[in-house]
């Protein structure tokens, strides 16, 4: 199976997370700041290798707290 990452909101969320194609998993690339934005909302993608290939996707909300107030 193979995982690809789409942002949905915002459209600069592509520069703030990254996905591994092989295992699905989600990680940061840059830092988060509530101030900049407090919701990503993106859509995980996954395609295995069968003839014809299979496809299912979902929705990832991240929502960043703001731990300072």
């Amino acid at each position: 199976i193979s995982y690809s990452l789409e942002t949905l909101f915002p459209q600069g969320g592509k520069d703030v997370f990254g996905i591994d194609r092989r295992s699905g998993e989600i990680r940061l690339k840059n830092d988060l700041d509530f101030e900049d934005v407090s919701l990503y909302r993106m859509q995980v993608d996954a395609t295995d290798h069968g003839n014809p290939p299979l496809s299912g996707h979902c929705k990832v909300v991240v929502e960043v707290l703001d731990v300072n107030d």
